[in-house]
């Protein structure tokens, strides 16, 4: 049976490669340990931390033809030792990607099926490609090419939770029912600008028990420069309308100055900031950004802290950081420190707190091993403030960090184009 299948899969791939113009076949294997102590939000002092090991394992294939491209990505994640040695675990595979893109000009394709959205520095669309699961969407874009320097690109997505022949409430898997959205991007010499506008649809019951969705707009633009060895960006998000019939009023600004000082160093500071809701606020509205299917991780410190799977809904938040990077041949490292508060105000009980909230450094340190084989490293520590005590619990003066290593893996296993003449 075995050498059967493996005769199928060689047929497979060579008659494959007779008629694609491109074929690429990779896989990738990243085992990451981790010593959570105060991860996400602080531990109280009588009780230890965590210590794991997860993996993400994945088989990618590309297909490219004149008219047509396919992206395929099988994913299996785990923890270490979740499964019993000998049992099975179908439940931790996954189709991470599984997308078709008709070609129909060179300026004009649509891009159909489970696949990663990925806008400008993932702020509100990311792949979230730190947590082991990542994110993957299935929707349909049309992509829209004028010239090298512009780009259109409008989404749609539709959820439901079966093929039932009735109208079902959706249970919300995906986090909406429905999403359409517009983005462009233009090039202008050492400048860029993104314009994104996002309609997100939440299902819900109403009042009467009828199946209603309501929609919240995410719109703003967000400008790059760079020239030489300067970089600066800027964004601005507003998000108006309506979820589970409650008005929604929010907004973001973000702004980042960066600086190569040499081959091997280089400088960055920045803000964000997003709104919140003060605790004493009693009008019912949504007032607290929500950065949506951002790569969260990426943003407000490592430890998770703010909007990965928390702080959703809050008083918002202030980050103000700054950060040393250095690398040279195979060797890399970043240290980044941030200046952590509320947006709005924080009450314990009848009391206004400060709205300070701490400061949270983060190191990590990196090296290539080979072309296709990296390990990285990394530790962080929180100095939370009785604010940070009082919002999210635990103990402000116990040992709150993280310390974790990482192996990635990411071999080629098979890549074929046809030769040119």
């Amino acid at each position: 049976m075995r050498k059967l299948l493996f005769t199928i899969v060689v047929a497979v791939l060579f008659s494959t490669c007779l008629i694609a113009q491109q074929f690429d076949l990779s896989a990738e294997v990243r085992p990451r340990y981790e010593n959570a102590h105060g991860v996400k939000t602080l531990i109280n002092d009588n009780v230890d931390g965590s210590n794991f090991i997860s993996q993400r394992t994945r088989l990618n294939f590309g297909y490219k033809q004149e008219k047509i491209r396919l992206g395929v990505s099988l994913q299996n994640v785990r923890v270490w030792g979740d499964v019993s040695t000998l049992s099975a675990d179908d439940n931790a595979n996954a189709l991470h990607e599984a997308w078709a893109e008709a070609i129909l000009s060179d300026k004009i394709s649509l891009k159909l099926g489970r696949q990663e959205i990925v806008y400008d520095d993932h702020r509100i669309f990311g792949n979230v490609g730190w947590a082991q699961q990542a994110r993957s969407h299935d929707a349909f874009i049309f992509k829209f090419a004028p010239d090298e320097k512009n780009k259109l690109d409008f989404g749609l997505a539709l959820n439901a939770d079966n093929q039932a022949g009735i109208d079902a409430l959706y249970s919300n898997a995906a986090g909406y029912k429905s999403l359409q959205y517009l983005w462009y991007h233009g090039a202008f010499d050492k400048f860029g600008l993104s314009v994104l506008a996002l309609n997100t649809g939440i299902e819900y019951l109403d009042g009467s028990d009828e199946q209603t969705i309501d929609y919240t707009l995410t719109l703003g633009p967000r400008v790059t420069y760079k020239s030489d060895d300067f970089s600066a960006d800027a964004a601005v998000y507003l998000q108006t309308g309506k979820t589970r019939d409650t008005d929604v009023s929010a907004s973001y600004f973000s702004g980042n100055l960066g600086y190569k000082v040499s081959d091997n160093v280089s400088l960055g500071a920045g803000f964000e900031y997003l709104s919140g809701k003060d605790q004493n606020d009693t009008d019912g509205d949504i007032k607290s950004f929500a950065p949506l299917f951002g790569t969260n991780h990426k943003f407000n410190g490592w430890m998770d802290y703010f909007y990965v799977g928390n702080h959703g809904g809050s008083v918002g938040l202030t980050d103000i950081y700054a950060s040393l990077g250095y690398s040279k041949d195979k060797f890399s490292a970043k240290i980044i420190p941030h200046l952590f508060s509320a947006a709005a105000d924080v009450y314990n009980g009848a009391t206004k707190m400060d709205n300070g909230l701490g400061t949270e450094i983060d190191l990590t340190i990196g090296y290539k091993l080979a072309n296709n084989i990296a390990l990285s490293a990394g530790y962080s520590k929180m100095f939370a403030t009785e604010t940070m005590e009082v919002l999210k619990g635990g103990d402000k003066d116990a040992n709150n960090s993280w310390a974790w290593v990482m192996f990635t893996f990411k071999p080629k296993l098979f890549s074929y184009a046809p030769p040119t003449n």
